[in-house]
């Protein structure tokens, strides 16, 4: 059918053009539709990974880890100590009077043999001028009955007496020779002790103390006179706890310091080892020999002794909180590359305050859990954080690898 030709062209071909317009629109709008749908879509999927991330990493247990590391082969401990005298005596009187004089003081050296002080009793002179007396008595005595009894058994011979009486002589010069040497004797005790009444030096030294004067009132075995120490060499006596009982070596050096000598480090040797330990505060003892020729160092002064000791085992070190001890023992939580937990018996070696020795179960370098907690199982996948201060620095030089150790009750230094 032929168009109406009344009818403007521009009439047809507008209407076919707004419908192509129209469709165009609509297929255009629908397309933003399937692409806005696609990207929300996408949108959401990626927030839903995303939740889901932060929910298992919600889920994951976070703990505190810390590194072992490998135990030091040697170390130095610290222990205080007392400066002594090599030998230190307190002197008492053995026989009792009055004292006449005393000849040193304190800070006097003396040499063995010399007189400190000399003690006056009248009354012992007395008693002995009676037992030799009475010894010479018993001499006379003796004498007489030796002779009797030779003229008795010349008696005898003859025929002139009888046995009997001549036994009664021989019994009397027997009886007489036993009176006559317990005389000797008591006398010889009343000069020996006439000899305590002089105060002597029984070896080299300086004294140190004095608690008597002129006219005292002194008694056998009472109060002490004098002390007498011998401060060349020294003596230092450790009480070492368990844990270094077994590395310390006689003939081993050690440094002293004395805290009045700043800087200045003293060398000297052990000289003995107790053959066992104390069974009440678990040390051991050690005598060390320090020299001390000009005298500067003073007995009685504080010190502190630096042991170098060696352990002979290897070790792990691990700080005293990554240990668990339940019914089968200590044991520890150890974190691997892919974060999951493997519990580890182990075996404990010796306690050093801030850090335990681990002998076998774990290397160095492995990562455990700090203060684990009880709800941990084996295989567990956990969140670490590391602790930033979980390594303690190792100890100076000349310092203790753990605190200082207690003096025991009752022993010095």
């Amino acid at each position: 059918m032929s168009p109406d030709p009344t009818t403007p062209p521009f009439a047809v071909h507008g209407g076919g053009h707004t419908l192509r317009y129209a469709r165009l629109c609509g297929v255009s709008f629908l397309a933003l539709l399937l692409v806005g749908g696609g990207v929300r879509l996408a949108i959401e999927h990626r927030e839903a990974q995303a939740l889901e991330v932060r929910t298992q990493d919600s889920l994951l247990r976070s703990v505190a880890t810390v590194q072992a590391r490998e135990g030091d082969a040697t170390r130095n401990v610290v222990l205080t100590a007392t400066l002594r005298g090599s030998s230190e005596a307190i002197l008492h009187a053995r026989s009792g009077g009055y004292l006449a004089a005393w000849h040193k003081t304190i800070g006097d050296k003396v040499r063995k043999g010399d007189l400190l002080a000399t003690i006056e009793a009248p009354e012992q002179e007395q008693e002995l001028a009676q037992l030799r007396a009475a010894r010479e008595q018993i001499q006379v005595r003796l004498t007489l009955a030796r002779q009797t009894l030779e003229r008795w058994e010349a008696l005898r011979l003859l025929d002139s007496v009888a046995q009997q009486d001549l036994d009664e002589k021989r019994s009397a010069v027997a009886q007489g020779e036993a009176d006559l040497a317990a005389a000797v004797a008591n006398v010889r005790r009343l000069e020996q002790m006439k000899a305590f009444r002089r105060i002597v030096a029984p070896f080299d030294g300086i004294i140190t103390r004095r608690n008597v004067d002129v006219g005292d009132l002194i008694s056998a075995n009472g109060k002490e006179l004098f002390s007498l120490v011998r401060t060349d060499p020294l003596q230092v006596s450790l009480w070492v706890p368990q844990v270094y009982a077994s590395e310390i070596r006689q003939g081993q050096e050690v440094d002293i310091r004395v805290p009045e000598r700043r800087g200045e480090r003293l060398r000297a040797k052990v000289a003995h080892l107790a053959g066992a330990l104390d069974p009440l505060t678990r040390t051991r003892q050690v005598d060390i020999v320090l020299p001390n020729p000009d005298g500067a160092l003073i007995p009685g002064a504080y010190a502190e002794v630096a042991l170098k000791l060696a352990s002979g085992l290897p070790s792990v070190l691990v700080p005293n909180g990554v240990l668990q001890t339940g019914k089968d023992g200590p044991r520890v939580f150890v974190v691997d590359a892919e974060n999951r937990v493997s519990i580890r018996a182990v075996e404990i070696g010796r306690d050093l305050g801030r850090e335990i020795e681990v002998l076998s179960g774990i290397a160095a370098g492995e990562v455990l859990v700090s203060s684990p907690s009880d709800l941990l199982v084996d295989g567990e996948v956990v969140n670490p954080r590391a602790l930033a201060s979980a390594q303690p620095a190792p100890p100076a030089a000349g310092r203790p690898a753990v605190g200082r150790a207690p003096s025991p009750q009752g022993a010095p230094g």
